[in-house]
């Protein structure tokens, strides 16, 4: 009798977890990824970009600028390459200048020799609620199909080459443990069940949100939770809204075939300071982002091939992917004319020359 109890327990338990057990699991981005492996242009013993992630911004800036000037407007991915934007009432020169990523190599425990993003962000001193994104250096695009040279040089692939199943950003999917490992864009996205982000604290009493965009460009902003702690600890968002039972949920049917499925990118990171805590600098660091989600259309295998007949998608994703870049290529080439009005003369000798005493 009590072996027949503990099977139908068994049974509930699996029909109650149902949503659990069929969800898909993707790495929404990793940081270790994220590394630093192209060179300076100017300085080969400087690495400043992520090949992975690479983006030439320079078919935008027009024909007057020279070879070396273009080869400026490529940036990437790379950790340090990420913003950090403060709220308007804290956007102080001073606290600007010290808020800012870094590449953080970790020396021993579970991850190893690996790099995650480090964040500095220099609050105001002052009694008053303030906030810092974290945001990468261009909206990560969701139709990236180009390749990349080792140095960094960023060329369409070979005519004829086929199309891989994912773009340059959706990453890549492991076989054996069926999860993506993406680099800011995971596709086919329905209901998020969860989304866990690794995070090491420092003991702030800050708060800290995950900043995510569908295909639409709606942001939702989830609050993870406190960083009142010390050392490597996941925190979860649940989502209230998602339904386990699939007999509760409100089932409707889409059409498939040109529609694109929906998808969402992660559009940064939110750190809140209450008014009540501590101002100054403010540290911590971030290792991957994961996500729980069911997928919005099921993949199945199609006896047509609807795409090489008609090529609606194509011209699409061409189309958006074209629309990205010029808005992407427009405020990188902002910023590098920009770099390139500063004074390039750190320590002048008049600087230095101290002031006449009385």
């Amino acid at each position: 009798m009590r072996k027949q109890l503990i099977v139908i327990a068994l049974a509930l338990f699996l029909v109650g977890s149902y949503g659990a057990v069929f969800a898909d699991e993707a790495v929404l981005i990793d940081f270790s990824q994220l590394k630093a492996d192209i060179p300076d242009p100017n300085n080969q013993s400087s690495m400043v970009n992520n090949k992975a992630t690479m983006m030439d911004f320079s078919g935008t800036a027009g024909a007057s600028y020279t070879d070396d000037q273009k080869k400026q407007m490529r940036t990437s991915l790379a950790i340090r390459n990420w913003d950090v934007v403060l709220s308007s009432s804290s956007k102080t020169t001073t606290n600007q200048a010290l808020s800012l990523t870094a590449e953080a190599p970790v020396a021993s425990g579970k991850y190893k020799d690996q790099a995650v993003m480090g964040i500095r962000v220099h609050f105001p001193v002052a009694e008053f609620n303030s906030w810092a994104r974290i945001q990468p250096p261009f909206e990560i695009p969701a139709f990236e199909r180009t390749v990349v040279d080792g140095q960094g040089n960023v060329t369409d692939p070979p005519a004829g080459t086929p199309n891989s199943p994912l773009t340059r950003f959706e990453g890549n999917y492991d076989q054996n443990t069926k999860i993506t490992t993406a680099l800011g864009v995971v596709k086919n996205v329905g209901v998020i069940k969860s989304v866990a982000v690794t995070v090491r604290g420092l003991n702030f009493p800050h708060g800290l949100s995950v900043v995510l965009k569908d295909a639409d460009g709606n942001e939702q902003t989830l609050f993870m939770g406190y960083l009142n702690f010390d050392g490597w600890k996941e925190l979860v968002w649940n989502n209230p809204a998602y339904v386990t039972d699939v007999r509760n949920r409100e089932l409707r049917i889409f059409p498939l075939y040109p529609k694109s499925t929906p998808m969402i990118k992660l559009a940064g990171f939110l750190v809140t300071r209450d008014a009540a805590s501590e101002g100054g600098d403010f540290v911590t660091y971030i290792k991957d982002v994961k996500i729980l989600y069911d997928e919005a259309v099921i993949q199945t295998g199609r006896d047509i091939d609807d795409e090489n007949i008609w090529g609606i998608v194509n011209k699409k994703e061409t189309e958006r992917k074209n629309i990205e870049s010029k808005a992407f290529g427009a405020q990188q080439v902002l910023r590098y004319l920009e770099e390139t009005k500063e004074d390039q003369n750190a320590n002048p000798n008049w600087a230095e020359t101290p002031a006449p005493t009385k």
